[in-house]
């Protein structure tokens, strides 16, 4: 009742619902961003006052990412069968018992549950892939720079939670740096159920630059689980998914992993303390949030693959001078705003991709499994970063291997971009092994008619 009353408002001021979305899935990803970040605030007081290794905290957070990376590729498909409503209301009931549970932790094992288990299973449901969702289902126009900006929400929790974190932390102890995030959690829940919506047709609306109301798929006679494999089998055909699914582990291992979690201990074992650290990756937040809009506004106009050759080069070139450049004030500024406005850059670009070479239904559930991939890179540098700091008291080797990997991602990219492959279509239909995917779709008269979404979506959205 209240979306429905609101797009009638929005239809008579020229403003399309599909922006109300954006406003919501912004919403959603800012507070998972806040949960998901919260440990690299508070591996150093929760060190210091229990007398655990970094790498006893860091083995959370890998399990966290772990189980985002576990449950990111059925995502797309559970939000197609469920709906966005109830995906988003789970995800944020998970994240704030999580929270809480932490906040009872004794023992390094107990992180792995409400850390590990329950936020990340709350970020595996939503994640970057309701941000594909949104930009894929009530967008045709504007695609890129939806996903930019839904992006950068990723960045805005940094901004907006980090720094507050990091001074409840020291001020009033960590345990009270988790209530930002559990409040957001909160409002975020209660808004989409509000005034969230699944389809455009749900409200009797075309998407964003389309004037046709295309019907949604009301049920699959196959599972959310066997629609994400099957999914998957169609595309592990082509050598792009690969290419897509490497890059976005190196693209978690060089960013979430290490800079997300490890800054501010690495700061700290240069004497900077965590507020100054927070600050820093607000502003690279700051920056992040800019450079990820205009990423999507480029992905728009650019060959994607370029762009995501540029991003993986300059992000490692970045990782690999950190580490030797002085740690004064001017150089960790200047690294943070040239590490921001790269930070997630790649997101634009890729979710591009993996639409234009998959279609917009199977695309988001394609998105999903590459997401994964990036939470596995995630997991190992966010694990990896810490047992490599205890061992030989540096976060030098992690860097430089981050650095490394994405100096690897750009050669990648500037192979396929020096030779186009042919359309995913085309490869599609030599190779004839498409598995169809049977969906039932409700239309205009209320008849319902089954067929087949046979293969991969040969149609590219531009």
């Amino acid at each position: 009742m209240f979306a429905k009353l609101l797009a009638s408002q929005l239809s008579r001021a020229g403003i399309h619902y599909g922006w109300v979305m954006v406003a919501l899935a912004f919403m959603s990803a800012l507070c998972s961003s806040a949960a998901t970040t919260l440990l690299g605030v508070l591996i150093v007081p929760i060190t210091a006052e229990f007398g655990w290794t970094r790498g006893d905290v860091s083995a959370g957070i890998a399990a966290m990412f772990i189980l985002i990376a576990c449950v990111a590729p059925f995502a797309g498909a559970l939000l197609l069968r469920y709906g966005l409503m109830r995906i988003v209301a789970t995800s944020c009931s998970f994240a704030m018992i999580g929270l809480l549970l932490l906040t009872g932790a004794k023992a390094p094992w107990q992180l792995i549950a409400p850390t590990g288990i329950l936020i990340g299973t709350a970020a595996g449901l939503v994640g970057l892939t309701l941000n594909a969702t949104v930009a894929s289902r009530w967008f045709v126009a504007r695609r890129g720079l939806v996903v930019g900006i839904l992006t950068a929400a990723f960045a805005a929790g940094q901004l907006t939670f980090l720094p507050l974190a990091a001074w409840l932390a020291t001020n009033y102890g960590w345990r009270t740096a988790v209530l930002p995030a559990l409040i957001g959690s909160g409002c975020c829940a209660v808004a989409f159920v509000l005034f969230g919506r699944n389809w455009p047709s749900d409200l009797n609306l075309a998407p964003y630059g389309q004037s046709q109301i295309v019907p949604p798929p009301l049920t699959s006679t196959a599972g959310a689980i066997s629609v994400s494999f099957s999914t998957l089998r169609e595309a592990s055909a082509f050598p792009i998914f690969w290419v897509l699914a490497g890059t976005f582990f190196i693209c978690g291992f060089s960013s979430s992993g290490i800079v997300q979690q490890h800054f501010i201990p690495f700061c700290a074992d240069n004497n900077i303390g965590a507020v100054t650290a927070a600050s820093y990756l607000g502003l690279m937040g700051m920056f992040n949030f800019a450079g990820t809009i205009v990423s999507g506004w480029l992905s728009d106009r650019v060959d994607n693959r370029a762009l995501l050759l540029i991003y993986y080069a300059l992000r490692g070139l970045s990782l690999i001078w950190l580490p030797f450049s002085d740690l004064s004030v001017v150089a960790l500024s200047v690294w943070a705003i040239f590490f921001g406005l790269d930070y997630v850059a790649t997101v634009p670009p890729t979710v591009r991709l993996a639409a234009q070479h998959f279609g917009s239904a199977k695309g988001p559930i394609l998105f999903g499994w590459i997401f994964a991939a990036h939470q596995l890179g995630s997991a190992v540098a966010a694990y990896g970063s810490g047992v490599t700091r205890d061992s030989v008291l540096t976060y030098l080797p992690a860097f430089l291997a981050a650095g490394l990997a994405c100096l690897i991602a750009a050669s990648l990219f500037a192979a396929i971009t020096l030779r186009r492959p042919p359309a995913a279509g085309a490869r599609l239909r030599e190779a004839k092994a498409s598995r169809p995917l049977p969906v039932v779709r409700v239309y205009g008269n209320g008849r319902s008619q089954s067929h087949a979404e046979g293969g991969m979506n040969e149609r590219q959205h531009e």
